[in-house]
């Protein structure tokens, strides 16, 4: 069994297919862009930004919303990877 907290991608899939529109028969595959498919749109971003600083502990600046860190699984996941063992730590973790 895979950990969603080491390895985003599975448990992000399951989340944008649970709470998002996928048209019928459109991939979605870890290059799949969001905004080119129309899966999330700009709202759908913050739901998204939202549901992954929570469920991750990571804090997202504004200059991190950008389509290379938030335009497909696999670049979000990369990205969640990249916040978790990244700068040191140093405010990317949510006080519990």
């Amino acid at each position: 069994m895979r950990d969603d907290l080491t390895d985003p991608q599975s448990h992000l899939r399951d989340f944008i297919v649970a709470n998002f529109y996928i048209p019928d028969g459109q991939p979605l595959d870890e290059v799949t862009s969001f905004l080119d498919a129309g899966i999330i749109d700009s709202t759908g971003v913050l739901e998204l930004v939202a549901h992954v600083e929570s469920r991750y502990g990571i804090t997202i600046a504004d200059h991190e919303l950008i389509p290379s860190n938030f335009d497909s699984i696999g670049a979000l996941a990369r990205f969640i990877q990249r916040k978790r063992g990244g700068d040191g730590g140093s405010n990317d973790r949510l006080a519990r």
